[in-house]
């Protein structure tokens, strides 16, 4: 299993405490090769859909997922680009 790979099943079993009905996470850090971040962490697109995030701003939400992804996010991600919704806002 290569690093990226790993990240991306840790990042899945830290995120289930949100209670995702939707969790997509792409590999992007092919994209960013030569950059100087992309040494130290992967690049990852993430679209998670949670009743959890009902009533929370885009900031809450982004704090929410952050909480979770805990020590992965200084370290094995570099960058996430986020898009957490509502089921209804889907």
């Amino acid at each position: 299993m290569n690093t990226h790979t790993e990240t991306i099943a840790l990042l899945q079993q830290r995120l289930a405490e949100l209670q995702p009905q939707r969790i997509d996470i792409v590999d992007e850090s092919h994209r960013h090769a030569g950059h100087a971040g992309a040494k130290e962490g992967g690049h990852f697109r993430l679209t998670i859909v949670s009743t959890v995030f009902a009533g929370k701003n885009r900031v809450e939400r982004h704090r929410l997922i952050h909480a979770a992804a805990g020590d992965l996010m200084r370290g094995k991600i570099h960058a996430l680009a986020i898009s957490a919704l509502t089921p209804e806002e889907v």
